[in-house]
């Protein structure tokens, strides 16, 4: 039987119709927002009235913190409803705030740098692993400010150095203390934020975490180089993106590397955290056409998560991540990761899957029993990648881990052992390792 052309076409418009549709839908089958598709960065000419560091005082010099006077040139742009210039030089300061109505942008040879004092940046009420409490404000602070950008082509520097040998040197005499033990600040923080944007720039050697999202919604983070080295001396606690109890956010056409995870889900922890309102979940997020360095943790559920849900990560490229998708099941916080698709991956892990309970400074704060935890309705599906270790993944009391679908993978694996019986309704389809299929029996 012939086929006419038109009849071609006809199939071939319904095939690329429902690829389209897979592609535009979460993994519940909730579609994505047309919103997810305008993927373009704002030029100065868009972002208001300009106020230029240069004609307001500032000085471009790498030995003055000049934290006022760039205040003040934020201040007076809120006021406009306009954007903070950053030509080209060098910037020192202290934790700045941007007002609702004010704008930054970095010019291309622009450089805004954090002070290595940490008492030019105030304690103030903010949110912090997983927690509300009084804490070091970021570099850059912007609180219900809907709207705001941070756009160009230029670097935002958290002269990180002090600050990490600080922490190893405290780490030494006390292996106990924690993140937040020792003083340093983030670099970009932003809190209660609506249809805001961080596109161009390079974000680089943050003290502590480098871009912290705390409830927010419609976030869309663009062409962003994020780094912070695992050596000479490594950089604590330097996660790329921290996603913290926020609604639609879009990452694209990033490059992160970084000497911890490069996405991490947070959103609450502690043996009540899903009671608490300064808690909430994490959904509609879709990480995509990125490529990954050196990182603990392309995508990390946790440690301090109380709900993720319907999380694409996609078309990405790795280079030697510590850990492709891991699951940080914490047995002292209640915990539900569901509906995530990875899916179009290449490249190369140490872990391609990694589910574990995850017990640093575990506390049950006087809790009697151990809170239940959740991990379903996970999809890993055409992925071509090299890895030491195909599948740690760890049945537990504490948590079950269900519906989870491998399909269309490639995999090269020193360790190719997989044992389904760790998931409640495992199915593999088409998934090779060291060119061998594995089943779904144990």
């Amino acid at each position: 039987m012939k086929t006419t052309l038109a009849t071609t076409l006809m199939l071939l418009t319904a095939f690329t119709s429902v690829k389209a549709q897979q592609c535009d839908t979460f993994p519940d089958g909730t579609p994505l927002e047309p919103w997810y598709t305008e993927n373009r960065a704002t030029p100065l000419s868009e972002m208001g009235p300009q106020v230029r560091l240069n004609n307001e005082g500032v000085l471009s010099d790498s030995t003055l913190v000049q934290t006022a006077a760039i205040q003040k040139a934020i201040d007076k742009a809120a006021a406009l409803g306009g954007t903070v210039v950053i030509p080209r030089g060098t910037y020192l300061s202290g934790a700045l705030f941007f007002r609702p109505g004010s704008k930054l942008y970095l010019e291309e040879g622009a450089k805004l740098k954090g002070s290595s004092d940490i008492s030019d940046f105030p304690v103030v009420t903010t949110r912090i692993e997983g927690q509300s409490c009084k804490y070091f404000a970021a570099l850059i602070n912007s609180d219900s400010n809907d709207g705001f950008k941070i756009c160009g082509r230029g670097v935002i520097d958290g002269n990180g150095l002090p600050y990490w040998k600080a922490f190893w040197l405290r780490r030494s005499w006390n292996p106990q203390c924690t993140n937040k033990d020792e003083q340093r600040p983030r670099l970009v923080y932003l809190s209660n934020c609506r249809n805001a944007e961080i596109s161009g720039v390079t974000l680089q050697n943050s003290p502590f975490w480098t871009t912290h999202l705390y409830r927010c919604d419609h976030v869309k983070l663009l062409g962003l180089r994020i780094l912070s080295p695992a050596e000479p001396v490594k950089a604590p606690s330097t996660d790329a993106i921290d996603i913290d109890a926020c609604t639609h956010i879009h990452v694209k056409d990033c490059y992160m590397a970084v000497n911890d995870d490069a996405i991490a889900l947070k959103g609450g922890k502690g043996p009540w955290a899903d009671q608490s309102l300064d808690n909430g979940k994490n959904e509609f997020i879709v990480i995509e056409d990125c490529e990954y360095g050196f990182c603990h943790g392309c995508i990390t559920f946790g440690s301090e998560s109380v709900h993720s849900r319907n999380v694409i990560l996609r078309r990405i490229k790795v280079n030697k991540a510590a850990r492709l998708l891991w699951l940080k099941m914490r047995p002292d916080t209640p915990q539900r990761y569901e509906y995530v698709r990875v899916e179009d991956i290449s490249g190369s892990v140490t872990h391609f899957i990694y589910v574990k309970p995850w017990t640093q400074f575990f506390d049950l704060q006087g809790r009697t029993d151990m809170p239940m935890s959740w991990g379903d309705h996970i999809t890993m599906q055409n992925i071509r990648m090299e890895c030491r270790n195909f599948f740690e993944v760890e049945r537990s009391s504490q948590y079950r881990l269900s519906n989870f679908v491998f399909r269309n993978l490639d995999l090269q694996a020193e360790k190719a052992a997989c044992d389904p019986s760790q998931v409640d309704n495992f199915v593999l389809d088409n998934v090779k390792v060291n060119g061998n299929l594995v089943s779904a029996t144990k």
